[in-house]
């Protein structure tokens, strides 16, 4: 199984601040995605699963686990966006199945976007 690439996903306080005030989202059951246009020219995955979701450290690994899993099978579809995936506190207690086919449902959503050019850039 290979993992996310270090430029897959989003390292820096700026890059998660820029995505909590985002106008971008698309809801789902168990969780909030925010985006905005990337620079980088490629999806980028941001994670926020915070001790509101659990107290427990292993169930909010396991979402993370499930979270970039599900956003590595979809991200060559995905058009340049930064996202970050805020989980529920309903996400800790759903069944693997339920959190990937939510998952699913919501990077159809971002799919269906169109092509967005970064902030600052001409065209689009």
């Amino acid at each position: 199984m290979a993992g996310l690439p270090p430029s897959a996903r989003l390292r820096r306080a700026a890059e998660f601040a820029a995505l909590k005030n985002a106008h971008g989202r698309v809801q789902a059951s168990h969780f909030l995605l925010r985006w905005i246009a990337a620079p980088a020219g490629e999806a980028r995955l941001g994670l926020a699963v915070s001790r509101k979701v659990s107290k427990r450290a292993v169930h909010r690994n396991r979402i993370k686990r499930i979270v970039r899993e599900s956003f590595r099978l979809h991200r060559a579809r995905l058009p340049a966006v930064d996202v970050l995936v805020i989980a529920r506190p309903s996400a800790a207690t759903a069944e693997a199945a339920a959190l990937r086919g939510d998952l699913d449902g919501a990077w159809r959503k971002l799919q269906a976007l169109k092509p967005v050019s970064a902030p600052g850039t001409i065209g689009g």
